[in-house]
């Protein structure tokens, strides 16, 4: 089974539509199969704009940690030989759905004139633009002069269940393919009282939760990562770390080779009150 072919212009309300029933469609898919999973490395890393230093100007340097942890991150999932590579990152309503190689993002509306594409080659003419999640992990693909394997794109709702998310990352394994996953979302926004989300005390709790489950490369315990409380926290990753858990979990028993990651946490801050976790699995 293949995801649906990357789309391109439509309207936001067709978009939308159209990327809802791909959701159900991946969900019915591997609802009852047993998938051969071929996933073989995941990096995780967070998804602000303020990563490019040309949108964070003279505040760049607070970054500079942050960005190093995700260039091991990528190099650590280039040595694991790939065969494709998906980046997959929170979207709002019209930009869900798959994006191909090419797919162009844009950084205009933080004031920047930059302008990204998805993986090498050239840009795809009239190709819906990748939400900011994809095109800052299309920038740091770039920086990384990422080679490795062809880049895909999955643009995924935060409020997207755990079912579903699970079910989308198996549907992502199923294939014959030596997958990689570039996975790209924030924890939690409330962790200071100058955070985006003011402050709320349950924060640090969940970002620890998170750090964790990727620290330890435990499907599992992503997967018991509240959706609810995420979402009231204002976790962007949640659903994206759901989707991995989802295809790291399609190999283990019957439905695959059973052999586990190892997981590696390369960083946990909370710079702007916002959680930023870069980690490897391999």
């Amino acid at each position: 089974m293949r995801l649906p072919a990357p789309r391109g212009g439509g309207s936001p309300v067709r978009a939308a539509r159209r990327n809802y029933v791909m959701i159900e469609r991946l969900r019915r898919a591997t609802c009852g199969v047993k998938l051969r999973a071929m996933l073989v490395a995941a990096a995780v890393c967070p998804c602000p704009p303020l990563l490019v230093p040309e949108v964070a100007g003279g505040a760049a340097h607070e970054m500079d940690a942050a960005r190093a942890a995700c260039d091991e991150a990528l190099r650590r999932l280039a040595a694991a030989r790939p065969e494709k590579l998906v980046v997959v990152g929170p979207a709002e309503p019209p930009a869900r759905g798959t994006y191909a190689q090419g797919a162009r993002g844009s950084f205009r509306g933080f004031g920047v004139d930059l302008d990204v594409t998805l993986g090498k080659g050239d840009a795809v003419p009239d190709a819906h633009p990748l939400p900011s999640s994809l095109a800052v992990g299309a920038w740091l693909l770039s920086r990384a002069e990422w080679t490795a394997a062809p880049v895909e794109g999955l643009g995924v709702g935060e409020p997207l269940n755990r079912e579903r998310c699970e079910a989308v990352g198996a549907q992502l394994a199923a294939s014959d393919e030596r997958l990689a996953l570039l996975v790209m979302g924030d924890g939690t926004n409330c962790r200071t009282l100058k955070a985006p989300g003011y402050f709320d005390e349950r924060a640090a709790a969940f970002d620890a939760r998170a750090a964790r489950a990727l620290d330890e490369a435990s499907p599992e315990q992503l997967l018991a990562l509240d959706e609810e409380l995420g979402y009231e926290l204002g976790a962007s990753g949640r659903s994206s770390w759901h989707v991995l858990a989802g295809a790291a979990a399609a190999g283990k028993g019957e439905a695959g080779t059973g052999d586990g990651f190892e997981g590696r946490l390369l960083y946990d801050e909370a710079p702007y009150g916002v959680g930023y976790l870069v980690a490897s699995w391999s």
